[in-house]
This record gives structure tokens, C-alpha cells and sequence, in this order.
């Protein structure tokens, strides 16, 4: 009997919200919330992979090597993101062994730090744009941006803040064992805050590189991958809306593919909010995807269960227009 996968993306704030004091233990108690549902979906039959961003924890650690930088080297962006994918990954894991103990589910979890391939001609590396780690006075800024060579820009008054490439993911290289820890029972956390961006280099290696990939990306490219049955995305709202934030907005119950690219087209779904999670499900149907899930965290439940959410088709009878 063919094993359904399910593959779950949410993002770092979920375990670090913006409010928090950015304590480990506010992260260790927000990661056992996020086992009780991970474990739900275990329950509903699926095989689990799951996908968390790390904006906020890495944003901390650049901060802290930034603040001891006349003690300790600091380290590249590529290594940032495989320290994050690690400990966020420990305290994922911990919480869902603990949470499967504590309803007598017999599985194994596993953390994979992950290697994601970026193409190291993609337009992003000409053109930074993703804002990370502290912000600087204007002094500290103009010596960085000389002796590293990094683009940093004026962020809205606040400061001088460093900005990255954010490439496209177009390949997993760990895809093959992801895979066949998921279809052997396993609960997988990989792929962390987008994986670890890597290039092939002239001579045919991997080599790591300063940049960021999106969480929502590299999760839709694992989801194809791995041929999951169901892509969840968890997001800050319960549905996508049309006209979102206008008088007449509107919650998608269900949304075909052809709604979907319209709906980019036409602005509906903003580049630094929705846009990235449509593109993601978009890709995923077209690769043959069954159907994406996009809805919070607080309404997963409801929504494995058809009372929320918005799922996006390859095609609906009737699209909500």
C-alpha cells in the first residue's frame, strides 16, 4: 500500500515570533505547540516532512558574532544557515519524539541538514535584495560594505542593514535519502530556513555561498521531489484572500491553477507576503501535484478536515472569482 505524504512549510517566527524576548526556552515551549500539530497530521495517516524557515535565528546569530566580532571570526552566511538548521532541528525533533512518546506512537524522527543548489548565474546575485542581520550606524556600514564587499542599504530610518541575494532553488542534494527516510517511516525535518545554498563551482564541486533561499521555494521543490500527496504551507491567516485588507475582501475556500497565476498577475498576491507561497503551490501543481494547503497554524486541524483554509487545484468545478 503506497505510504501518503504530507510536507508541512512554516516559518521561523512560529517558534521565534517578533514579540518574544528570543529566549531558548520560548522556543523550546513554541516547538512543542508545533509538535502537537505536526503529530496530528502523523495521526490523520500521512508519512511527515517538515520544512521551518530560520529569518529570526539567523538574524540573532549575525547580531551575537556582530557584537564579539573583535573576539571570535565570524562566520559566512552558508554556515549561519546550516548552525540554525541544526538547533532549530534539535528542538523540532526533541519535541516531536517527546510528543509521539506521549501518545504511545511508535516512529522515529530524524534532522538532515540540507544543501539546496542555487544557480550561480540566477539574477538574484546581481541584484540583492534580502534584508538580514543588525542594523549598523552609518560608519560601521561604509567599513563593512569596503572590507567585505557587501551591499548594504538605508533601511527605512532604522539604520544601515545588509541585504542578499536570494536565489531560486533548483535542486536538493539529499533528495534520494529524504526520500527513502520518509517512505520507511521516518518524520523528516529538512531543508531548514530554505536549506543551505550551495553552487556547483567551475571543477564540479559544491561550494557554499552568502545568500538566502526562500523556505516556501525550496519546500515546494522537496515536495516534487519526494512526490508528496499534500503540500501544507502554515501562514499567518487562516485563508488567502482576494482583496485582502480592501472593504470587500474576499477568503478562497478553494482556488484552481489558472485563478492562482491570474491572481500574480494582477497583484493580488504581494512578492514580500503572499506571492511566494502562491508561486511555491503553483509549482508544485504543475509538476503534478495533487493540491496544496495554505491556512495558520491555529486552523491546521479545521483545515485537514475541510472547515478552513484555502486549498489550490489543478482545477475546480467552480473558482471563486
Amino acid at each position: 500500500m503506497k505510504r501518503k505524504i504530507a510536507l508541512i512549510a512554516f516559518g521561523g517566527n512560529a517558534l521565534l515570533p517578533e514579540n518574544a524576548r528570543g529566549l531558548q526556552e520560548e522556543q523550546f515551549r513554541n516547538a512543542r505547540e508545533a509538535a502537537r500539530l505536526m503529530v496530528s497530521v502523523v495521526r490523520k495517516g500521512y508519512e511527515l516532512i517538515i520544512v521551518h524557515g530560520n529569518g529570526p535565528q539567523v538574524g540573532n546569530l549575525l547580531i551575537q558574532m556582530e557584537e564579539s566580532v573583535t573576539k571570535i571570526p565570524p562566520f559566512s552566511l552558508d554556515v549561519c544557515d546550516a548552525m540554525t538548521e541544526g538547533s532549530m532541528g534539535y528542538m523540532i525533533e526533541k519535541a516531536i519524539v517527546n510528543e509521539l512518546r506521549k501518545q504511545s506512537i511508535d516512529k522515529e524522527v530524524a534532522t538532515v541538514v540540507t544543501q539546496v543548489v542555487v544557480d550561480r548565474d540566477d539574477p538574484a546575485f546581481e541584484n540583492p535584495t534580502k534584508p538580514i542581520g543588525p542594523f549598523y550606524s552609518k560608519y560601521r556600514a561604509q567599513q563593512l560594505a569596503r572590507e567585505k564587499k557587501w551591499k548594504i542599504v538605508e533601511d527605512a530610518g532604522r539604520g544601515h542593514r545588509r541585504v542578499v541575494p536570494s536565489p531560486r532553488p533548483i535542486d536538493i542534494v539529499p533528495k534520494w535519502v529524504l526520500r527513502d527516510l520518509v517512505l520507511n517511516g521516518r518524520i523528516v525535518i529538512a531543508a531548514g530556513g530554505g536549506g543551505i545554498p550551495v553552487v556547483i563551482n567551475g571543477r564540479g564541486l559544491f561550494a557554499g555561498v552568502e545568500a538566502v533561499i526562500d523556505k516556501d521555494y525550496a519546500a515546494s521543490l522537496l515536495a516534487r521531489e519526494v512526490k508528496a500527496d499534500l503540500f501544507v504551507i502554515l501562514t499567518a491567516v487562516d485563508r488567502v484572500f482576494w482583496d485582502f485588507g480592501k472593504p470587500g475582501q474576499k477568503a478562497l475556500d478553494v482556488v484552481g491553477l489558472e485563478q492562482a497565476r491570474q491572481g500574480l498577475e494582477a497583484g493580488q498576491f504581494p512578492p514580500g507576503s503572499m506571492g511566494p507561497k502562491i508561486r511555491a503551490a503553483i509549482e508544485f501543481i504543475e509538476a503534478g501535484g495533487d493540491e496544496v494547503l495554505i491556512t495558520s497554524a491555529g486552523h491546521l486541524k479545521a483545515a485537514l478536515l475541510g472547515r478552513s483554509g484555502t486549498r489550490i487545484r489543478a482545477s475546480v468545478k467552480e473558482e471563486p472569482s
